[in-house]
C-alpha cells in the first residue's frame, strides 16, 4: 500500500482498446493498424494486452482476424496477450494462436444473459467448464469477467450479492482473475464499493478487477473508490475507444491515458509509458478517423504540439 495516502503502491493495467474498443467499430479496421496498436501498447509498458476475440465473425466481424493478429505482433516479454473465447472452438484457436490468457464472460443478471447468450447465468458458467479445464491443461491463464455488475439495461439495479454469487460460481470454474464490469457506466462510488465489499468475501481483493466505463462521467471517481479499498487491477482502452450498444450515447471504456494520468498523479507505480500510451491514442483515432475520447490525452496532445510548434492530429 501507498503509506501517503493508504491507497495501492503499484496498480496493474490491462488495455482492452484491440479488442474491447476495436469490436464494435462499423468499418473494418485494417490488419496492419491492429496491429501496429497492439505493438505500440505492448511498447508502452502494459502488462497486459487484450489483443483478439476468437468468436463468430458473423456475431463480431471486426474480430475476424484475431489468429492475423496474433500471428504477426511483436510480443513484448513480461506482456501477457489476452483473447475473449466463448467456447472450445474459440478455445482451440487460440491457443493455436499462443494467447498467454483466455477470458470467459458472464453477467450479473439473468435478463441480461438470456438476452446476450440465450441462456442464464448457472448455464452460461457451466459451459465454459471444458474451457476452464483446457486453460489449466495448457498452463494458460483464465480469467472471469462479469458483465452488468453495477447495473442491467433490461432489469435495472443489480444487487451486490448476486454479483458476489457470480464471484463465486467464476472462481469455482477456477478463474484466477475475476472482472467486475461497469457494462453501461451506470456505477457511482458507493455502489462500486459495496460490489467489491460484497465480491471481497467470496474471493480475495487482490483477485478482482474493476472495468469501468464512462457513460455518466463517473469512471474516474469509481476508480478511486476502488483503489480505496485495495482493488490494484483496472481495465482501460486507449483513447477512450469502445462504445456501449445498451446505453445511447454512451462513451464506453474509461480512456487509458485519464487512468494513467489520475493514478500518476496519486504516486501510484503502473510501469506504463504514459507519453507513449497519449501517442498510441493519436495514432489509432487519427487512422480510423474516430474522436478521441481521452480528455488528458487531447490536453497533453495539445501541449505538445504547442512546444514542438505542430499541430497535432484533429480526429
Amino acid at each position: 500500500m501507498n503509506p501517503r495516502n493508504s491507497l495501492p503502491s503499484h496498480v496493474e493495467i490491462v488495455e482492452v482498446g484491440p479488442r474491447d474498443g476495436l469490436q464494435n467499430e462499423a468499418q473494418p479496421v485494417p490488419l496492419d493498424i491492429k496491429v501496429d496498436l497492439v505493438n505500440r501498447l505492448s511498447a508502452a509498458g502494459f502488462p497486459n494486452v487484450e489483443a483478439a476475440a476468437f468468436v463468430s465473425p458473423k456475431w463480431v466481424p471486426q474480430m475476424a482476424d484475431s489468429a492475423a493478429v496474433m500471428a504477426r505482433i511483436q510480443r513484448r516479454p513480461g506482456t501477457v496477450y489476452s483473447a475473449l473465447v466463448p467456447n472450445m472452438k474459440g478455445m482451440e484457436a487460440a491457443l493455436a494462436a499462443g494467447v498467454g490468457e483466455v477470458v470467459v464472460f458472464s453477467a450479473a443478471s439473468e435478463a441480461f444473459a438470456q438476452k446476450n447468450v440465450n441462456c442464464s447465468i448457472a448455464e452460461s458458467i457451466t459451459r465454459f467448464r471444458p474451457v476452464a479445464e483446457a486453460a489449466k491443461a495448457a498452463g494458460v491463464k483464465l480469467r472471469g469477467s462479469i458483465s452488468v455488475a453495477l447495473g442491467c439495461p433490461y432489469q435495472g439495479a443489480v444487487a451486490p450479492a448476486v454479483v458476489a454469487d457470480v464471484v463465486r460460481r467464476m472462481a469455482d470454474l477456477g478463474c484466477d482473475s475475476i472482472d467486475i464490469a461497469d457494462t453501461i457506466g451506470v456505477g457511482t462510488a458507493g455502489a462500486v464499493q459495496a460490489v467489491f465489499e460484497a465480491s471481497a468475501a467470496v474471493v480475495p481483493m487482490a483477485r478482482l478487477a474493476g472495468h469501468f466505463h464512462d457513460t455518466y462521467g463517473q469512471a474516474l471517481t469509481n476508480i478511486y473508490a476502488a483503489l480505496q479499498l485495495g482493488v490494484a487491477s483496472f481495465h482501460a482502452s486507449v483513447a477512450g475507444l469502445g462504445g456501449c450498444p445498451y446505453a445511447r450515447g454512451a462513451t464506453g471504456n474509461v480512456a487509458t491515458e485519464d487512468v494513467l494520468y489520475l493514478l500518476h498523479g496519486l504516486g501510484i507505480a503502473t510501469g506504463i509509458d504514459l507519453r507513449a500510451v497519449v501517442e498510441a491514442g493519436d495514432f489509432i483515432t487519427c487512422a480510423i478517423g474516430r474522436p478521441n475520447n481521452s480528455r488528458a490525452g487531447r490536453a497533453l496532445l495539445a501541449k505538445w504540439a504547442a512546444e514542438q510548434g505542430e499541430p497535432a492530429c484533429a480526429a
